[in-house]
């Protein structure tokens, strides 16, 4: 007997002395095709199985808003995905596109000033294309959305109680009585003391917090797949920031959904987190694992703003300035990085002519290569 490695998995195979090597080679090469088709099929499912934890994909998303004759794109060939179970952060400063990708999603955008072009996956349709009625249909039930300003997004004629009830009358066949259950049973959900009497109460006579609370009790209402939770912790003073963030990963757990955080507060990324994408001017910039990009972040913009967090460490140290602002949306640089202008000490040879996002280790996306041509003074990023 005469044994013989087969590569695929180092499986050994013996062969009979009296076969002849014509016979061998044909028993060898059926064993080894298949192992490659096992090495296939498990590889399919794989991705399979992957596909199935795809809650949403965005594919080279522009959103443009109408300026006279033109199209100025606010959200220029962004792509991204939302995974079950999953809270992706949008970072950035005011201005670089990040509420605009989060109304592109529901559809939320003047229809007669606003072009939106590319993919918004959801369930094996495009949200980009679908007709308001249809898109009615995903607000709420698939997709809930917590705004920014809650003072001004809940109506201040209605009760609390009606306002989070609308969204049951439309998307469930509750009855009248099972629906006022599901509201207080909502109301204590969101950490609501008394619901009963807060359910009679109207917006204004709520505080900051309590109003932002009723605002995710409407979003999870009918127990949607996803949450965009549009600077939720905005104009909160820090305890109440605390209890909402809490509130928010506490849901995600119990429901699974997958939550996109759009925010511009990077202690709220570190706490909250689990995946991060930086926009700049209407771009994802950077996007990596939370860890990752804290502890190793690539972009200039990336490293700034985190330079501009307060450390323990740093007591007497001034914060770093991010000179300049975001360009406009009629400025925008049609060719080379749009934060150039705001790193003047990086050689314009260091910049790609088109950047695009590089996978620069598993997970670890950058748009340009200038980081490859230049020496941070602060090589280290940020431990979490």
């Amino acid at each position: 007997m005469k044994k013989y490695y087969c590569d695929c998995n180092q499986t050994v195979i013996e062969f009979n002395n009296e076969l002849t090597k014509k016979q061998k080679i044909v028993i060898f090469s059926e064993i080894v095709i298949f192992q490659i088709n096992s090495l296939v099929a498990m590889t399919e499912r794989s991705n399979m199985l992957n596909n199935l934890d795809q809650l949403l994909t965005i594919n080279d998303l522009h959103t443009g808003f109408r300026i006279k004759d033109t199209y100025y794109d606010a959200v220029d060939g962004v792509s991204v995905n939302l995974k079950r179970n999953e809270i992706l952060a949008v970072v950035g400063e005011s201005g670089c596109g990040k509420s605009t990708l989060a109304t592109s999603i529901i559809g939320l955008y003047d229809h007669n000033k606003t072009r939106v072009q590319g993919e918004i996956l959801y369930k094996g349709q495009n949200l980009a294309l679908l007709e308001e009625e249809k898109l009615n249909d995903v607000r709420g039930e698939e997709i809930g959305m917590i705004f920014q300003d809650p003072l001004s997004a809940l109506n201040p004629l209605m009760r609390i109680g009606d306002q989070i009830e609308e969204g049951l009358v439309y998307h469930t066949k509750m009855s009248k009585q099972e629906r006022n259950n599901r509201v207080l049973e909502l109301l204590k959900q969101v950490g609501i003391p008394n619901p009963e009497r807060i359910a009679r109460q109207f917006p204004h006579q709520l505080s900051g917090g309590m109003r932002q609370r009723v605002i995710i009790a409407i979003a999870i209402s009918c127990k949607p797949n996803i949450i965009i939770a549009d600077e939720p912790t905005t104009a909160l003073d820090v305890t109440i920031q605390a209890q909402i963030l809490d509130l928010l990963k506490e849901l995600q757990k119990e429901t699974g959904a997958g939550i996109i955080l759009i925010t511009h507060d990077l202690g709220v990324v570190a706490e909250t987190a689990d995946r991060v994408a930086v926009m700049y001017a209407g771009q994802i910039i950077e996007e990596a694992p939370v860890e990752e990009l804290f502890a190793n972040p690539r972009h200039p913009y990336t490293r700034s703003l985190l330079n501009s967090i307060p450390q323990m460490n740093s007591e007497n140290d001034k914060l770093q300035v991010i000179q300049g602002m975001v360009p406009s949306l009629v400025k925008l640089p049609r060719v080379g990085c749009r934060f150039a202008d705001r790193i003047p000490w990086i050689p314009a040879e260091a910049h790609e002519e088109n950047p695009t996002l590089h996978e620069v280790s598993p997970g670890h996306l950058v748009r340009c290569t200038c980081w490859q041509h230049f020496h941070f003074e602060n090589e280290g990023g940020i431990s979490l």
